[in-house]
C-alpha cells in the first residue's frame, strides 16, 4: 500500500488537461451506470457550521478502483490561520478489497474540485467565439487558487483576464510572474460578476449575497453552492446544471432554495452527464447565463485519487506501507 502526503502529490504535480481528462471519463462511467455511490452522510456535532462527511464509490472503467474520502469541512478554520477542509481518500482493489493506497491532504480534495470545473470550462470554450475572455474569481483560498491555475491552464494560448476578489483581500505573490499580468484585482464581487464570461464563486460566505443580473452569455461554475439569491433564479432556471440531484437538493444549497422557493425540479435540471455526452452545454441560445452547481461527487475523488497512485508508481513516490 503506498501513502501519499501533500509534498508527494506537489512532487507529482498538476496537469491540469490529464486532470480534466480524469473527470470525462468518471463521467462516462456515470453514464454507463459503472459506478457505485451512496448518498454520503453528513456527521456534525457541536457547532452545526462544521461537518464531516463520508463519500464512499466505485468507479468502473479504466479506472476500476473503489473507496472512499473522509472529508471534514470547519469554516471558522480560516479565522484560526488553518485549513478549512482537510481530507483523507483510502483506495480498496475493487477486485479483492484490499487497501492499496491512501492519499492524505486537503489539496486532493481542491484539485478534484477545480478539475470537475476545468470540464465545464472545456466544454464552455468549445462552444465561445474566438476573442478575449473574462474570468471573474470570487474567494481567493486554496479553492479559489487552484482555479486560478487550471483556468490559466486550459486558457493559456487564448487571450484571457482574471479578475480576483477575496474579502479578506487577494495576495498575488505567489503566482507565476507571467500569470500575475494577466490579473485584475477588483473592489468587490460586482465588479467581477458584471464582467465575467466565466465566474467562479469560491467562499465561505455564510449569506447569501449574488442578486444582480448576469453577463449574458456566461458560465457560473457555483463551486461555493451557498452564494446566489432566490431572485437570481429567473435568469438561470432554464440552463441549470447539476453533478447529482439527490446529493445537492439538499443542506442549504443555492439549489435547494431553488427548488424550495422558486419550484425548481430534477427534471428541468441538466447533469454533468448531459454535457459531456451531448456535446453542447448551451442549449437555450448563446446570450442566456448558465450555472453549473457541483455538490462534490465521490466518485471523482476515488477517481482522481487512483490517476495520482498510478503517477506515485510509476515515479517512485510515496511511503510504502506493509
Amino acid at each position: 500500500m503506498i501513502y501519499l502526503n501533500e509534498e508527494d502529490i506537489r512532487e507529482i504535480g498538476i496537469d491540469w488537461n490529464e486532470n480534466v481528462d480524469v473527470i470525462e471519463n468518471s463521467v462516462r462511467c456515470l453514464a454507463a451506470g459503472d459506478f457505485a455511490q451512496p448518498i454520503k452522510p453528513y456527521l456534525r456535532y457541536g457547532n452545526g457550521k462544521n461537518r464531516i462527511i463520508a463519500m464512499p464509490a466505485y468507479v468502473g472503467g479504466k479506472i476500476n478502483m473503489s473507496g472512499i474520502k473522509w472529508i471534514a469541512s470547519f469554516p471558522g478554520n480560516i479565522n484560526e490561520g488553518i485549513p478549512r477542509a482537510h481530507s483523507v481518500v483510502v483506495l480498496n482493489n475493487a477486485q479483492t478489497g484490499i487497501p492499496v493506497g491512501i492519499v492524505n491532504g486537503s489539496c486532493m480534495s481542491a484539485i478534484r474540485t477545480a478539475s470537475v470545473s476545468g470540464l465545464m470550462v472545456r466544454h464552455f470554450l468549445r462552444e465561445s467565439p474566438a476573442g478575449r475572455l473574462t474570468i471573474g474569481i470570487v474567494g481567493f483560498g486554496p479553492i479559489g487558487q487552484h482555479h486560478l491555475n487550471m483556468c490559466a491552464a486550459l486558457l493559456k494560448d487564448m487571450d484571457a483576464e482574471f479578475l480576483l476578489y477575496d474579502i479578506r483581500g487577494v495576495d498575488i505573490g505567489s503566482v507565476d510572474a507571467a500569470l500575475r499580468k494577466r490579473i485584475r484585482l477588483t473592489n468587490g464581487w460586482e465588479e467581477a460578476y458584471r464582467e465575467s464570461d466565466i465566474f467562479i464563486t469560491c467562499t465561505v460566505s455564510e449569506e447569501r449575497y449574488i442578486d444582480k443580473r448576469p453577463k449574458q452569455g456566461s458560465l457560473h461554475l457555483n463551486v461555493s453552492l451557498r452564494d446566489y439569491k432566490a431572485e437570481v433564479f429567473e435568469w438561470f432556471k432554464d440552463t441549470i446544471i447539476v453533478d447529482d440531484w439527490e446529493e445537492i437538493c439538499r443542506e442549504n444549497t443555492d439549489i435547494e432554495i431553488f427548488h424550495i422557493q422558486k419550484g425548481l425540479e430534477k427534471k428541468v435540471v441538466r447533469s454533468i452527464q448531459d454535457v459531456v455526452l451531448s456535446g453542447r452545454l448551451r442549449t437555450c441560445g448563446k446570450d442566456v447565463p448558465m450555472m453549473f452547481n457541483p455538490m462534490g461527487m465521490a466518485v471523482f475523488d476515488i477517481a482522481m485519487a487512483q490517476h495520482y497512485l498510478k503517477n506515485a508508481h510509476k515515479k517512485n513516490i510515496g511511503l510504502t506501507l506493509k
